[in-house]
This record gives C-alpha cells, structure tokens and sequence, in this order.
C-alpha cells in the first residue's frame, strides 16, 4: 500500500490528441460531477460516492476507452462503479459513454489507482478488472507494471471474501509475471478448470479497443479470473 504523504511516480500518459468540443466540454463539466475525490488527510468519503443505494462496488483500474466499464455499468445497474484512469483521453471517452446511456452508477477516479486503493475501505470492493494495462514489455521496465506484490496486497485487503479479479492481456511475458506473482501470493488463486477458462472472454464482458487491436495483430488474448480467498479460511 502507498503510504500516507508519498506519491507513487507515475510512467503511462496523461494526455494525448485536444480534444473534441463535445468532450471537452462533458470533461470540464460532467466529470466533476462524478469525480472520486479524496479529501485532504481523510478517507471517509466512501459513504458519500453514490447517492443511490447499490448491492455491490465493482472497480476496473485502467479502463481505457471506457467500453468495458460502460457496458458493466449498463448491464448492473445494481451495482456501483468505481473507474480509474489517468489517461485525459480515456476519461472523455468514458464520459461520453455514460452521457449517451444516462449511466447513474458510475464514477472516475482521474489519476493513478494507487492513490485511491489505500483510501478505500476493507471489505469494499466485490469485483475488480485490469484489463490490457501496459504490459512494460521490457525487462528494465517490468517493475513499473501493475500487477505486484504490494499492489496485490492492497487489492486483498479492500476485496470482500471470494471477490473476483479479472486480468485480460495479449502479452504473453506480463501474463507469466502476473501468474508468478499471485502464486507467491497467500490471499489468491487463479480459478481454472481446463484452457478454456483462459482463451475465452468472460460471458458478461465485452470486447474493447485494445483487445481488438490486439487480435487484429494475430494475438490471442488470455482471460484470468483470480479469487480472493476467504479470510481466515
């Protein structure tokens, strides 16, 4: 977990092509107000992030495009959204998706998911997603991928008992280290049952930019469902 006061450096962009009016404006004027904001030296705001009540908290850390949270969101309207991504672009894009379907259940965090995990309350979270994050493909940039111990640790201690953890990537390198780096880990086990399991996406999910773009590129995406082992179990 990051902790109080220090500030994980951050890698991937922030920002790429102006953009358009349209989103320029839905980002300057809608995103405030459904922004995850962490008040200053405090984490009880979690209370107050929806304003309905839902059954569920479901987070995807880098969402992208917006495509796969927003047919989430649309599919669930029980359950709330929690999104994460830095990416200006990505966030437009998102906003732009839950203008067009009237989406009540979401809402974005616009910066480094790190920075919110340690603020979120044990038990809270019954889902998660990191689908197609930077792989780093190079070995000197490994480290700076998300899937780590401490990230894990802080996943495992916001996610409630038998939580889910889906993890997509086209890389077969990021796939190996992801594997590794949660059999070295006590609170989760990878849900497999025979290869299907991870050559085919979930039934509920849908396909994004990214991955398209990687089948396009003859890739063959590897779909992960990671469980959260029960507490004391």
């Amino acid at each position: 977990m990051i902790s109080e006061g220090k500030k994980p450096h951050f890698y991937g962009r922030r920002k790429g092509r102006k953009l358009r009016l349209g989103r320029r404006v839905l980002f300057d004027q809608r995103l405030p107000e459904i922004a995850v904001t962490i008040p200053a030296g405090g984490s009880k705001f979690f209370c107050d992030l929806f304003s309905g009540s839902y059954k569920e908290i479901w987070l995807e850390i880098g969402f992208g495009g917006g495509e796969h949270l927003a047919h989430q969101a649309n599919s669930h309207p029980e359950i709330g959204f929690i999104g994460c991504e830095p990416y200006i672009n990505g966030v437009a894009a998102l906003l732009s998706l839950v203008e067009e379907a009237g989406l009540t259940n979401v809402r974005l965090f616009n910066d480094d998911a790190r920075l919110l995990l340690g603020h979120l309350p044990e038990n809270s979270i019954s889902r998660v997603f990191v689908l197609f994050s930077d792989p780093w493909p190079k070995k000197r940039h490994n480290r700076r991928r998300f899937f780590n111990s401490e990230n894990l640790g802080a996943l495992s201690r916001l996610m409630t008992d038998s939580a889910h953890l889906r993890f997509a990537s086209d890389d077969m390198s990021y796939i190996r280290w992801t594997l590794d780096t949660v059999y070295r880990h006590d609170d989760f086990t990878w849900q497999v049952t025979g290869p299907e399991d991870w050559r085919r996406r979930p039934y509920d999910a849908c396909e994004t930019r990214y991955e398209a773009k990687a089948i396009s590129q003859g890739k063959k995406p590897v779909y992960l469902t990671l469980l959260r082992r029960p507490r004391g179990g």
